[in-house]
Protein backbone atom coordinates (compact mmCIF):
# COMPACT_ATOMS: atom_id res chain seq x y z
CA UNK A 1 0.00 0.00 0.00
CA UNK A 2 1.50 3.78 -1.08
CA UNK A 3 0.82 6.72 1.22
CA UNK A 4 0.47 10.25 0.13
CA UNK A 5 0.16 13.50 1.25
CA UNK A 6 -2.09 16.29 -0.09
CA UNK A 7 -1.59 20.04 0.40
CA UNK A 8 -5.06 22.09 0.12
CA UNK A 9 -6.52 25.24 0.75
CA UNK A 10 -9.73 26.05 1.32
CA UNK A 11 -12.68 28.90 2.32
CA UNK A 12 -14.37 27.43 4.90
CA UNK A 13 -17.90 28.79 4.42
CA UNK A 14 -20.01 27.05 2.85
CA UNK A 15 -18.86 24.18 5.42
CA UNK A 16 -19.46 22.76 8.81
CA UNK A 17 -15.94 22.04 9.36
CA UNK A 18 -13.50 19.46 8.04
CA UNK A 19 -14.40 16.31 9.36
CA UNK A 20 -17.53 14.14 7.99
CA UNK A 21 -20.61 14.48 9.90
CA UNK A 22 -24.12 12.80 8.45
CA UNK A 23 -26.41 15.24 6.08
CA UNK A 24 -24.18 18.46 6.10
CA UNK A 25 -21.25 19.81 4.10
CA UNK A 26 -17.61 19.18 4.75
CA UNK A 27 -14.41 19.28 3.65
CA UNK A 28 -13.23 16.22 3.76
CA UNK A 29 -16.39 14.60 2.98
CA UNK A 30 -15.98 16.41 -0.33
CA UNK A 31 -12.23 15.67 -0.81
CA UNK A 32 -13.23 12.09 -0.42
CA UNK A 33 -15.98 12.37 -2.62
CA UNK A 34 -13.83 13.55 -5.54
CA UNK A 35 -10.95 10.64 -5.25
CA UNK A 36 -14.02 8.17 -5.21
CA UNK A 37 -14.72 9.67 -8.54
CA UNK A 38 -11.12 9.47 -10.06
CA UNK A 39 -10.40 6.04 -8.27
CA UNK A 40 -13.50 4.83 -8.84
CA UNK A 41 -13.73 3.27 -5.55
CA UNK A 42 -14.00 4.74 -2.14
CA UNK A 43 -11.07 6.51 -1.21
CA UNK A 44 -10.94 8.36 2.89
CA UNK A 45 -8.80 10.63 3.95
CA UNK A 46 -7.36 11.44 7.46
CA UNK A 47 -6.72 14.89 7.97
CA UNK A 48 -3.78 16.85 10.48
CA UNK A 49 -6.99 18.61 12.44
CA UNK A 50 -10.00 19.39 12.58
CA UNK A 51 -11.11 23.41 11.67
CA UNK A 52 -14.57 24.36 12.63
CA UNK A 53 -17.39 25.38 10.47
CA UNK A 54 -16.70 28.61 9.35
CA UNK A 55 -12.83 28.54 9.76
CA UNK A 56 -10.86 28.33 6.71
CA UNK A 57 -7.37 26.90 5.90
CA UNK A 58 -4.47 28.42 3.84
CA UNK A 59 -2.58 24.99 3.83
CA UNK A 60 -4.28 21.53 5.51
CA UNK A 61 -2.67 18.68 4.82
CA UNK A 62 -4.31 15.29 4.41
CA UNK A 63 -3.44 11.06 3.83
CA UNK A 64 -4.74 9.09 2.20
CA UNK A 65 -3.65 5.02 0.83
CA UNK A 66 -3.54 3.80 -3.10
CA UNK A 67 -2.41 0.20 -3.46
CA UNK A 68 -0.75 1.32 -6.70
CA UNK A 69 2.23 3.24 -7.04
CA UNK A 70 0.53 7.17 -9.07
CA UNK A 71 3.36 7.73 -11.34
CA UNK A 72 1.83 11.35 -12.24
CA UNK A 73 0.80 13.20 -9.27
CA UNK A 74 0.71 16.62 -10.75
CA UNK A 75 -1.77 15.28 -13.25
CA UNK A 76 -3.63 13.92 -10.28
CA UNK A 77 -3.62 17.04 -8.93
CA UNK A 78 -5.11 18.97 -11.95
CA UNK A 79 -7.84 16.61 -12.26
CA UNK A 80 -8.98 16.38 -8.66
CA UNK A 81 -8.87 20.02 -8.75
CA UNK A 82 -11.54 19.84 -11.73
CA UNK A 83 -13.62 17.61 -9.91
CA UNK A 84 -13.52 19.70 -6.91
CA UNK A 85 -15.78 22.95 -6.39
CA UNK A 86 -14.09 26.23 -6.34
CA UNK A 87 -13.76 26.68 -2.35
CA UNK A 88 -11.13 23.68 -2.50
CA UNK A 89 -7.82 23.60 -3.70
CA UNK A 90 -4.96 20.96 -4.15
CA UNK A 91 -1.41 22.72 -3.98
CA UNK A 92 0.05 18.96 -4.42
CA UNK A 93 0.46 15.33 -3.36
CA UNK A 94 3.53 14.13 -2.27
CA UNK A 95 4.56 10.14 -1.73
CA UNK A 96 5.57 9.77 2.28
CA UNK A 97 6.34 6.48 4.29
CA UNK A 98 3.59 4.21 4.19
CA UNK A 99 3.77 4.50 8.16
CA UNK A 100 3.72 8.21 8.12
CA UNK A 101 0.35 9.78 9.26
CA UNK A 102 -1.07 13.37 8.25
CA UNK A 103 -2.38 14.28 12.11
CA UNK A 104 -0.11 12.32 14.80
CA UNK A 105 3.25 13.43 12.76
CA UNK A 106 2.47 17.02 12.57
CA UNK A 107 5.40 18.59 14.81
CA UNK A 108 3.85 21.94 14.37
CA UNK A 109 0.80 23.52 13.25
CA UNK A 110 -0.15 27.87 12.96
CA UNK A 111 -3.23 30.02 12.90
CA UNK A 112 -3.71 32.96 11.56
CA UNK A 113 -6.46 35.47 13.08
CA UNK A 114 -7.48 39.09 11.33
CA UNK A 115 -9.08 41.76 12.92
CA UNK A 116 -9.94 45.38 11.57
CA UNK A 117 -11.55 48.66 12.70
CA UNK A 118 -12.04 49.64 8.46
CA UNK A 119 -15.15 48.57 6.88
CA UNK A 120 -14.12 47.38 3.47
CA UNK A 121 -16.27 45.57 1.71
CA UNK A 122 -13.79 42.99 -0.37
CA UNK A 123 -12.40 41.28 2.94
CA UNK A 124 -15.91 41.31 5.14
CA UNK A 125 -16.00 37.71 4.42
CA UNK A 126 -12.12 36.83 5.97
CA UNK A 127 -11.61 39.60 8.50
CA UNK A 128 -13.36 40.65 11.74
CA UNK A 129 -14.58 43.98 11.84
CA UNK A 130 -14.48 45.52 15.18
CA UNK A 131 -15.79 48.61 16.94
CA UNK A 132 -13.89 51.12 18.79
CA UNK A 133 -10.29 50.60 19.28
CA UNK A 134 -7.87 47.98 20.68
CA UNK A 135 -5.05 47.99 23.01
CA UNK A 136 -2.47 45.31 21.18
CA UNK A 137 0.44 45.99 23.86
CA UNK A 138 -1.49 44.56 26.83
CA UNK A 139 -2.91 41.93 24.66
CA UNK A 140 0.78 41.19 23.39
CA UNK A 141 1.69 41.33 26.61
CA UNK A 142 -0.90 38.79 27.48
CA UNK A 143 0.10 36.35 24.73
CA UNK A 144 3.09 35.79 26.74
CA UNK A 145 0.98 34.09 29.55
CA UNK A 146 0.48 31.00 26.60
CA UNK A 147 3.50 30.32 25.81
CA UNK A 148 4.20 29.57 29.89
CA UNK A 149 1.48 27.08 30.41
CA UNK A 150 0.10 23.89 28.85
CA UNK A 151 -3.11 23.30 29.96
CA UNK A 152 -5.61 25.13 28.38
CA UNK A 153 -8.59 24.12 29.94
CA UNK A 154 -9.89 27.34 30.18
CA UNK A 155 -10.36 27.61 26.38
CA UNK A 156 -11.58 24.23 25.57
CA UNK A 157 -15.15 23.54 24.20
CA UNK A 158 -17.03 21.38 26.99
CA UNK A 159 -17.11 17.45 26.94
CA UNK A 160 -14.61 17.05 23.82
CA UNK A 161 -13.45 13.69 23.58
CA UNK A 162 -9.76 13.96 24.29
CA UNK A 163 -7.22 12.58 27.03
CA UNK A 164 -5.73 15.64 28.18
CA UNK A 165 -6.13 19.39 27.15
CA UNK A 166 -2.32 20.11 27.28
CA UNK A 167 -0.72 21.75 24.74
CA UNK A 168 2.95 23.54 24.15
CA UNK A 169 2.52 27.06 22.53
CA UNK A 170 5.71 28.33 21.15
CA UNK A 171 4.74 31.66 19.75
CA UNK A 172 1.53 33.86 20.43
CA UNK A 173 1.94 37.46 19.44
CA UNK A 174 -0.22 40.10 17.38
CA UNK A 175 1.32 42.40 14.67
CA UNK A 176 0.08 45.12 12.13
CA UNK A 177 -0.14 44.62 8.43
CA UNK A 178 -1.29 47.41 6.47
CA UNK A 179 -4.98 48.30 7.67
CA UNK A 180 -5.32 44.70 9.56
CA UNK A 181 -4.02 43.65 12.64
CA UNK A 182 -2.75 39.92 12.72
CA UNK A 183 -3.09 37.34 15.36
CA UNK A 184 -0.08 34.57 15.21
CA UNK A 185 -0.40 31.45 16.92
CA UNK A 186 1.74 28.34 16.31
CA UNK A 187 1.59 25.16 18.83
CA UNK A 188 2.48 21.14 18.66
CA UNK A 189 -1.77 20.65 18.87
CA UNK A 190 -5.24 22.93 19.16
CA UNK A 191 -8.09 21.71 21.08
CA UNK A 192 -11.17 22.38 20.01
CA UNK A 193 -12.46 26.35 19.80
CA UNK A 194 -8.78 27.02 21.36
CA UNK A 195 -7.84 29.65 18.96
CA UNK A 196 -11.30 31.50 18.84
CA UNK A 197 -11.33 31.44 22.37
CA UNK A 198 -8.17 33.07 23.19
CA UNK A 199 -8.50 35.63 20.48
CA UNK A 200 -12.27 36.40 22.32
CA UNK A 201 -10.45 36.72 25.56
CA UNK A 202 -7.58 39.01 24.21
CA UNK A 203 -10.47 41.17 22.29
CA UNK A 204 -11.87 41.33 26.30
CA UNK A 205 -7.91 42.48 27.21
CA UNK A 206 -7.93 44.90 25.26
CA UNK A 207 -11.27 46.48 25.24
CA UNK A 208 -10.00 47.39 29.13
CA UNK A 209 -12.27 44.89 30.85
CA UNK A 210 -9.48 42.10 31.40
CA UNK A 211 -5.97 42.77 32.44
CA UNK A 212 -3.09 40.90 31.39
CA UNK A 213 -2.81 39.50 34.89
CA UNK A 214 -6.48 38.17 34.71
CA UNK A 215 -5.98 37.10 31.56
CA UNK A 216 -3.09 34.72 33.18
CA UNK A 217 -5.65 33.72 36.03
CA UNK A 218 -8.13 32.26 33.17
CA UNK A 219 -5.98 30.27 32.03
CA UNK A 220 -4.68 28.95 35.02
CA UNK A 221 -8.48 28.79 36.85
CA UNK A 222 -8.73 25.71 34.06
CA UNK A 223 -12.56 26.91 33.40
CA UNK A 224 -13.96 27.64 30.28
CA UNK A 225 -16.63 29.71 31.99
CA UNK A 226 -14.19 32.08 33.03
CA UNK A 227 -12.81 32.92 29.75
CA UNK A 228 -14.58 35.24 27.18
CA UNK A 229 -16.65 35.04 24.24
CA UNK A 230 -15.06 32.87 21.26
CA UNK A 231 -14.18 34.93 18.43
CA UNK A 232 -15.95 34.95 15.13
CA UNK A 233 -15.28 31.55 12.93
CA UNK A 234 -14.68 34.02 9.53
CA UNK A 235 -11.34 35.22 10.41
CA UNK A 236 -9.96 32.73 11.21
CA UNK A 237 -6.71 30.00 8.87
CA UNK A 238 -4.78 27.50 9.35
CA UNK A 239 -2.09 28.67 8.03
CA UNK A 240 0.74 25.88 8.18
CA UNK A 241 1.51 22.81 9.16
CA UNK A 242 5.20 21.43 9.87
CA UNK A 243 6.84 17.79 9.83
CA UNK A 244 10.01 16.40 9.95
CA UNK A 245 11.95 15.56 6.43
CA UNK A 246 11.70 11.57 7.67
CA UNK A 247 8.27 11.58 7.14
CA UNK A 248 8.79 11.71 3.34
CA UNK A 249 9.27 9.27 0.91
CA UNK A 250 13.00 9.08 -0.33
CA UNK A 251 12.12 10.46 -4.34
CA UNK A 252 10.71 13.80 -2.60
CA UNK A 253 12.35 15.76 -4.43
CA UNK A 254 11.42 14.67 -7.61
CA UNK A 255 7.89 16.20 -6.17
CA UNK A 256 8.38 19.89 -4.65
Amino acid sequence: MNRYFIYLAYNGKNYCGWQVQPNVPTVQHTLEHALSIWFRQTVTVVGAGRTDAGVHARLMVAHFDWEEKIDNLPFLVDKLNRLLPADIAIGKIIPVREDAHARFDARFRTYYYYVTARKDPFNNEFVCRLHGSLDFEAMNESCRALCCCTDFTSFSKLHTNVKTNNCCVMYAGWEREGELWKFTITADRFLRNMVRAIVGTLFDVGRGKQTPEDFKTIIEAKDRGCAGTSAPAHALFLADIVYLEDVFDLDIKCYI
